[in-house]
């Protein structure tokens, strides 16, 4: 590849980063504007404003940076108002739970069936996949009557424990478990260990990596769920933080700095384990 190749390839691979982070700069520039001066350029969304009675169009303001900076919205979403706070830690109540029990379960299967042998393994996992290709819609109603039967309807185990026994992280674990050599479990057996041993000694620090990107993907996809909550929790006040998020129309005070805070999370997370989330996909042969 020439000089002027890569300089094109990093040009284009800039821009492309640029248009990937417009949403969370203009999320985070706006957050610090104050309420009146978000009003005047976001009051037309929502309106039938688009042609004026002289014929004129109407746009919409969008700003880089606000005339003055103000925290404004956060004292009030973090001091004055606790019913954010609560809702936030409604979404960890839900999002921890269901990473912890996925991230054993998942380990714990993708062992049995990357590395153990045993009949009808090959069509047990071929099932796995299946309902992998299932959308939420088809697999909800039997989850909710099985909440139902269990007691558990309106309760946040009517959404842990559907995700807990989700099928992405045995299948990612798999993949990746895949790529461990055999040999280092005859090893361990030679040494005298047993299935529990083998896994957590050989099998765990081998499996870091992949892992880390699959806490990583569960809390970004778990942390953004929707629909579960709304289905299976009818009590306001026990719904996570991103059904509040998607009822906020036009409160322009607190809907940047909202989405600012609650995105931060997932970007501290990624920032944090980056290095071992690219690894883990890769090694995971998971592409897209």
């Amino acid at each position: 590849m020439t000089t002027i190749q890569k300089g094109l390839l990093t040009a284009f691979m800039v821009m492309i980063g640029l248009v990937l982070l417009f949403p969370i700069m203009i999320t985070f520039t706006n957050s610090l504007m104050a309420g009146q001066e978000l009003r005047i350029n976001y009051g037309v969304i929502g309106k039938l404003t688009d042609v004026t009675s002289t014929g004129a169009e109407t746009f919409i303001n969008l700003k880089w940076l606000p005339d003055k900076v103000t925290l404004e919205q956060y004292g009030e979403l973090l001091v004055h108002s606790p019913y954010y706070l609560l809702l936030f830690w409604n979404s960890v109540g839900l999002v921890v739970p269901i990473i912890i029990g996925q991230t054993v379960v998942a380990a714990l299967a993708a062992y049995a069936f990357a590395k153990l042998k045993f009949r009808g393994r090959d069509s047990l996992f071929l099932v796995y996949l299946l309902t992998m290709l299932m959308p939420f819609q088809v697999t909800l109603v039997p989850n909710y009557i099985m909440a139902d039967k269990l007691g558990l309807l309106h309760t946040s185990g009517a959404v842990i424990l559907p995700g807990v026994f989700a099928a992405f992280g045995v299948f990612m674990l798999r993949q990746f478990m895949l790529h461990i050599p055999y040999a280092y479990i005859e090893a361990a057996k030679i040494d005298g260990a047993g299935h529990l041993r083998t896994f957590l000694t050989v099998i765990l620090p081998m499996v870091k990596p992949g892992l880390a990107a699959l806490v990583i993907l569960l809390f970004v996809d778990n942390w953004n769920m929707v629909e579960q909550p709304l289905i299976f929790i009818d009590n306001p006040m026990k719904q996570p933080l991103s059904v509040f998020l998607s009822r906020l129309s036009g409160e322009w005070d607190t809907v940047f700095a909202a989405s600012m805070l609650y995105m931060s999370p997932m970007v501290l997370l990624f920032l944090y384990a980056e290095t071992y989330f690219i690894e883990g996909v890769q090694l995971s042969g998971i592409k897209g």
